[in-house]
């Protein structure tokens, strides 16, 4: 992709997620950024996506974990390792 290419809302509404996890290669991240720059209904898109992933994090950090939660996990990982071990 040229630098003088542009995403069209289709293009950059397809890399929203990644955009927003910051995910996407440098030069999607500048084509996504650049439509924002330009299109209203996409930004506004943005805002309120991004408004809802703060909200869930906010919402998580208050949210207490069984307390055996950690252990179990740690135990299934360590199962699924003996299982299929990772390369060294």
């Amino acid at each position: 992709m040229s630098h003088i290419d542009r995403y069209t809302c289709e293009e950059a509404f397809h890399r929203l997620d990644d955009y927003l996890d910051r995910e996407l290669p440098a030069d999607q991240m500048d084509c996504v950024r650049e439509h924002l720059e330009t299109c209203a209904m996409c930004a506004s898109e943005v805002e309120f996506e991004q408004a809802v992933i703060d909200d869930v994090r906010g919402k998580l950090r208050r949210i207490r974990a069984p307390a055996d939660l950690m252990s179990r996990i740690s135990a299934l990982i360590a199962s699924a390792r003996g299982a299929d071990p990772e390369p060294s």
